[in-house]
């Protein structure tokens, strides 16, 4: 008997049709987010979950009484309540390095846009304000050969890493719970503590994976370290930042600018202070948002699904739950 696997949002035909190979497939059909209510009931029954953000923890587990694995079309896994789910012996999957050059795009897209203002630039064009030539007013900041320092080096850090070094010819630093000598000797960066990281960057990326660890990692004391004249960048998760901290940096002038894909809470408020602030760039947690991208990752969500619920072992387990598998 084939087992069943419940999928909570719309997904390519495709992705559907590799799950139904092996299982009794079930699944939202709504535009919106599934309601939690219906989404504990769909569970009921079901070996196997594919999401890509529902929360997963006691509550949800125990409507769940088969569930064997849940597979997240995500890199980031904060959702998963890791020790429910490991008294449980709840398989759960993500998917790293699909969307690393995806993602690297994006953190260019916001340095080069708060660095040379585009949105407000184009706003001023649209509003029809252009009527001689820009003011030194107007100006932005050079990136080309500019100080970036990352926050997190894995793999989508090497990424942004090598698109600065090799493409803009950037002076690289970085800093990460462990040094990586290989991506030192490779791209030509260097290791440099969080506070010196901050002193010395003219652009700061943070691409820490959220742990308790990096719960607002960067706050106010970070940011009085920053220099005024510097950019910092956003494309982790929102709570890796301590946004009061933030919005006070930027009223104030302590830091230039800001570039942001995530927030504390998403979808922003519509009366969020960011939103009021040209010099912040605002997009909607777009990161991974490509068409191949996301198909990419829903195929290979679906993969790790499959293999969890017929007994093979998948190649993206999180690694808090590789213990037991």
């Amino acid at each position: 008997m084939k087992p069943t696997v419940f999928i909570d949002r719309t997904v390519p035909s495709e992705v559907e049709a590799r799950i139904a190979e092996h299982c009794v497939v079930d699944k939202w059909e709504g535009t919106n987010p599934i309601p939690r209510e219906l989404l504990l009931a769909k569970l009921a029954n079901a070996d196997g979950l594919l999401t890509a953000g529902s929360r997963v923890d006691a509550e949800l587990l125990t409507h769940a009484p088969q569930l064997k694995a849940v597979s997240t079309i995500s890199v980031g896994y904060n959702h998963f309540d890791i020790d429910a789910m490991r008294r449980r012996g709840i398989i759960g999957t993500h998917t790293p390095h699909v969307l690393n050059n995806t993602v690297a795009d994006l953190a260019f897209a916001l340095i080069l846009g708060t660095a040379r203002r585009v949105a407000e630039l184009d706003r001023y064009v649209k509003e029809g304000k252009w009527m001689s030539g820009a003011g030194n007013n107007w100006f932005g900041q050079d990136v080309h050969h500019a100080k970036l320092g990352i926050i997190g080096m894995g793999r989508i850090g090497e990424a942004v890493a090598r698109r600065a070094r090799f493409g803009f010819e950037m002076e690289v630093s970085y800093y990460n719970r462990s040094r990586k000598p290989e991506a030192e000797s490779l791209l030509g960066v260097r290791y440099l503590e969080l506070n010196e990281l901050l002193k010395e960057s003219d652009f700061v990326v943070m691409l820490a994976p959220l742990t308790p660890e990096t719960t607002k990692l960067i706050g106010r004391e970070q940011f009085r370290l920053i220099k005024p004249s510097s950019i910092f960048i956003n494309i982790s998760r929102g709570q890796t930042v301590d946004e009061e901290a933030l919005i006070e940096a930027l009223q104030s002038g302590t830091i230039s600018a800001a570039g942001l894909d995530v927030y504390e809470i998403e979808p922003i408020p519509a009366d969020h202070p960011f939103l009021k602030m040209d010099n912040v760039l605002t997009l909607p947690h777009i990161g991974s948002a490509t068409k191949a991208t996301r198909f990419d990752m829903a195929m290979l969500a679906a993969q790790n699904l499959v293999d969890a619920i017929t007994g093979q072992t998948p190649a993206h387990i999180v690694p808090e739950l590789q213990s037991f598998t």
